[in-house]
């Protein structure tokens, strides 16, 4: 048991009960066996409402450990309310180190990004999912989602795609975009921007996914295939940041904000805001290489 110092309570290490905890990792060993897999856990109550990182929050607090050095990320912010409150909570009920520099946490926790810097094969990176279902929009019932995992049916998919494209032009799905694994099932990847997912594919680090308000863990092993739906004469593309460049740094080769200032201009910032520091300070820096930049940028 430990302290909590600012309410003289006294909670289990890391908050979740012993047989919590156990019962989350025997479902992760379940997920990782079955790399995109949807396997349902209890989703136990916290003390923050769910739909704000509850699923998270599960898989950090069933893993951590005393000696792990924790990092956490909101949009790809250290900074943000979201951020530094689960921060402060994990600190609280761990008294374990964290840290802003994404190459000397041991654990990352994030909401809809995936840092710019190379993850490492001892790191864990703990997805916030709000909807682990990729087939919701084309399918409202459960039972009827579940058969099409099942027996691989993903026609309905596949058409809302080809849908998109006749009438568009192109395949409007921004974040989230879904993506198949090991060439079996298809997944969502969390709400991260198309930027991030090529970084899924053959990543060295061990992916989990955790969605407490739909009670679901799925996970994506090291040095898994990940790719995202396409079609042979339709590609899968990332978002276009061309002529632009961070206003801070100059660097246009990671995943830029808009900013809009007062006088109605704009200006692009690097979103991840660890990597950004680190390229102001001129800091070395190990980017993931995505196949598809070059592409764009020539």
């Amino acid at each position: 048991m430990i302290e909590n110092k600012k309410y003289s309570n006294k909670y289990n290490f890391a908050f979740i009960d012993e047989s919590t905890k156990k019962e989350i990792r025997r479902k992760l060993l379940k997920a990782v066996a079955i790399p995109g897999y949807q396997v349902p856990y209890s989703s136990p109550e916290m003390p923050i409402s769910r739909g704000w990182g509850t699923g998270g929050l599960h898989v950090s607090l069933a893993l951590i450990g005393r000696d792990d050095i924790f990092k956490i990320i909101d949009q790809g912010s250290d900074a943000s309310v979201n951020a530094c409150n689960l921060r402060e909570f994990v600190q609280m009920m761990t008294h374990c180190k964290v840290t802003f520099d994404t190459t000397e946490a041991t654990l990352i926790q994030s909401r809809h990004r995936i840092t710019e810097e190379v993850l490492k094969a001892n790191q864990l990176f703990v997805f916030q999912v709000p909807q682990p279902e990729p087939l919701r929009g084309v399918e409202r019932y459960e039972n009827k989602t579940r058969q099409m995992h099942g027996e691989a049916d993903y026609a309905k998919m596949w058409v809302s795609l080809y849908e998109s494209f006749v009438r568009y032009g192109d395949i409007m799905l921004g974040a989230g975009y879904p993506v198949k694994v090991n060439d079996r099932y298809i997944m969502a990847p969390s709400p991260i921007p198309r930027w991030d997912v090529p970084n899924l594919n053959q990543s060295e680090a061990l992916f989990l996914f955790g969605a407490g308000r739909e009670k679901r863990l799925y996970v994506v092993p090291p040095h898994t295939k990940v790719e995202p739906l396409e079609f042979e004469d339709v590609k899968f593309d990332i978002e276009r940041f061309l002529g632009k460049s961070c206003y801070r740094t100059g660097s246009g080769k990671a995943f830029l904000d808009e900013l809009f200032l007062d006088d109605g201009s704009k200006q692009f910032v690097v979103n991840d805001s660890n990597y950004l520091d680190k390229l102001a300070a001129g800091n070395p820096v190990r980017q993931h290489v995505n196949k598809y930049l070059n592409t764009i940028q020539s």
